[in-house]
């Protein structure tokens, strides 16, 4: 069901190309009863347990979601993604693919990544509210790519047997480690695409004058850029010593053509763009939309605080990893570092949306102003 991953390389993951106003996908009740059974699992996962507890959890919630990808592999075998063309460096290095999909391919391929994510997160040291957020982002995810309703009965299936817990036999940590790198980051591709989809849909629904259903979309696509952060985490819990040296290197020249940066990640750039649509068709500061439509106004501050934090927390990370280094695709004589630069990306986010959520950071917004005026 992995289909074909070498050890430190796991399956290339495939996405449908991103539209929003999908129809809710019908794939039938054997789906939809075992994505409310790995619903469930994924709510039931304890993020701040003992780690037997936490890893029990984690492979009861990795086993329904392998009895979801059979349900749904029943009905059409997977895509193949070794055969389809990456359109960057970033999709073949990450081992990412986008094609048009149907229903039933787009939920099957989007919980392959999920099964992989949480078959890794069993022994990946994550901490617990990252775990909370990528969990929580997983059960949107299934939600969305097979259309099941949440439902509420979390006692009506019982947890399912899985396989005690081990090693496997000729895996070095270090294929662990280089595998985890791109499980995560295909984990945040995910994501990317997910929340891309949901903040169109709402877009689209707000341009129909329909709040509601926009509401529901945007507490979704916050779902998923709160869990942004944490699957970049779970990608990087290795010891940074390791990519420095083993890693670091293969993303750029020779090992690749281009220097890969996060600005080549088709999905992200999608949502960056339907964030612009989102601003464009509700452009009030936050004091006159909640003059008019106060839950809306929430909503959005909310979307737009994950997406500040995202960046803050980016920046953490590179610190972790890279530390005073400059990116590999920055030019060796340039001004900042990657940490510089991942902070000017923040605060420029921070400067924008200040006065758009109900704590804008006015500080870094008349600071940036003072810049472009000076």
């Amino acid at each position: 069901m992995g289909l074909s991953p070498v050890v430190d390389h796991p399956a290339v993951a495939v996405f449908r190309e991103l539209r929003g106003g999908r129809s809710v996908p019908v794939l039938g009740p054997r789906v939809e009863a075992e994505a409310q059974r790995t619903v469930r699992m994924l709510a039931g996962v304890v993020t701040h347990a003992s780690p037997a507890e936490r890893t029990l959890t984690l492979q009861d919630a990795a086993s329904a979601a392998r009895e979801l990808t059979a349900a749904l592999a029943d009905q059409a075998p997977a895509v193949v993604g070794e055969g389809l063309r990456a359109e960057s460096a970033s999709q073949s290095f990450f081992r990412v693919r986008e094609c048009e999909l149907s229903d039933q391919q787009a939920a099957l391929h989007g919980l392959l990544v999920i099964q992989r994510g949480l078959d890794d997160l069993c022994e990946a040291p994550l901490s617990g509210a990252d775990l909370a957020l990528e969990v929580a982002g997983m059960r949107q995810s299934v939600l969305d790519l097979t259309g099941a309703a949440p439902g509420t009965d979390r006692d009506a299936v019982g947890p399912v047997a899985v396989p005690e817990p081990g090693a496997v036999a000729g895996v070095s940590l270090e294929d662990v480690w280089s595998a985890r790198w791109l499980i995560g980051h295909q984990v945040h591709v995910l994501f990317n695409v997910c929340a891309a989809v949901a903040v169109a849909d709402a877009v689209c629904h707000l341009r129909h004058g329909d709040s509601d259903a926009a509401l529901v979309r945007l507490a979704d696509a916050t779902a998923y850029v709160r869990g942004f952060p944490a699957a970049m985490t779970h990608a990087s819990t290795i010891p940074a010593d390791y990519y420095m040296a083993a890693i670091r290197r293969t993303m750029a020249p020779p090992s690749v053509d281009v220097p890969l940066s996060g600005r080549q990640h088709r999905g992200y750039r999608l949502f960056r763009a339907a964030m612009k649509d989102l601003l464009a068709v509700v452009p009030d500061t936050y004091e006159h939309l909640a003059a008019r439509a106060p839950e809306l106004a929430q909503a959005r501050s909310a979307l737009l605080e994950a997406d500040i934090i995202d960046g803050e927390r980016h920046v953490t990370l590179a610190y972790s990893m890279v530390h005073l280094h400059r990116s590999i695709a920055q030019k060796p004589e340039g001004p900042d570092n990657a940490v510089a630069e991942l902070r000017l990306m923040r605060h420029r986010r921070a400067a924008q949306y200040a006065p758009l959520i109900r704590f804008g950071d006015h500080y870094i917004a008349d600071a940036v102003a003072g810049l472009r005026h000076s």
